[in-house]
């Protein structure tokens, strides 16, 4: 892929981009140590960031804005293609949702594959979200105005998230929040993608995350909540966004089910940036694009919320 497919907004914060390289089982071992020893980031004025351990992938950490907020909160999961990543590498996201939207905002750790595969990071975000539930009158928290959401392989997390705890039954997300999430193996396992080289995250660092959450990429069958875009029935499931760049490799995957969500009588917005790579609002954060971008995103949400 080259870089003038890129959209001119957002090629200089892409210009000496590579690909996150995941497939070297010494480089993947080394992003998993050193992620996690990221130092916070700074708090508004006003803002608090907590840290509550709890469970075996130590627990949450708990934006709350200046205010202490409307009542409303958001799960957030980050990214990582599910080897690598921590909460900690979204503060910044976190507390400017929180400040823009005036809610509290819960960003779950999560065990990473391949020494923990599915379900247990799933398992780490229903954990998550029970705590939240279970502390959200405590901390002013509406437990009926909480939204599920995440970027990339957390968007993915998400989707799975809010199928279980439909078929779980009980309190339900209010909505799903999903920045080019990571829905679909099978994707993965289509061998041409190979060559296209995608920007930031290609199809072979694709094939790496999927294979050490599942064990392969593109099996015949996948177990209940693996998988999202694997579910035959999406009817019932919280009103989505969908947001991603048209030259992400994930665009094809969330566009289809961007549309199954729709047929299936889910109230769904699909969001397409052109010429967006993977995960552009946050490597090209201060662009225009990125930015009215993330503007339309908030203002679903905020709605959503109430």
């Amino acid at each position: 892929m080259k870089l003038s497919e890129v959209n001119p907004e957002l090629r200089r914060a892409y210009r000496f981009m590579r690909t996150t390289p995941v497939s070297n089982p010494l480089l993947l071992r080394l992003m998993q140590r050193l992620t996690p020893l990221m130092p916070d980031a700074r708090a508004p004025q006003g803002a608090t960031l907590e840290k509550v351990r709890f469970g075996d992938a130590d627990g949450v950490r708990v934006y709350t804005p200046s205010g202490g907020g409307s009542g409303a909160a958001l799960l957030w999961i980050h990214g990582g293609g599910l080897v690598i990543g921590a909460a900690a590498m979204d503060d910044r996201r976190c507390f400017a949702i929180a400040e823009e939207l005036g809610v509290v905002v819960v960003s779950a750790e999560y065990r990473l594959a391949p020494q923990h595969p599915f379900p247990l990071p799933l398992d780490d975000c229903l954990d998550a979200w029970d705590w939240l539930q279970q502390n959200a009158a405590a901390r002013g928290i509406d437990p009926r105005r909480v939204a599920v959401g995440g970027q990339s392989a957390g968007g993915g997390l998400a989707a799975a998230l809010a199928q279980r705890l439909h078929d779980r039954g009980g309190v339900q997300p209010v909505a799903q929040w999903l920045f080019c999430p990571m829905l679909d193996d099978r994707t993965a396992a289509n061998r041409e993608l190979d060559a296209v080289r995608h920007i930031v995250w290609h199809n072979r660092s694709n094939r790496t995350g999927w294979s050490a959450y599942l064990g392969t990429a593109g099996a015949a069958e996948v177990p209940d909540y693996a998988v999202p875009s694997r579910r035959t029935d999406l009817t019932g499931l919280p009103p989505a966004w969908i947001g991603t760049g048209d030259i992400d490799l994930f665009h094809d995957e969330n566009k289809a089910y961007a549309e199954r969500l729709t047929a299936d009588g889910v109230p769904t917005t699909f969001d397409v940036v052109s010429g967006g790579p993977h995960a552009f609002e946050s490597l090209g954060a201060g662009a225009d694009v990125s930015v009215a971008y993330l503007s339309r995103a908030h203002r679903w949400l905020r709605e959503r919320l109430g």
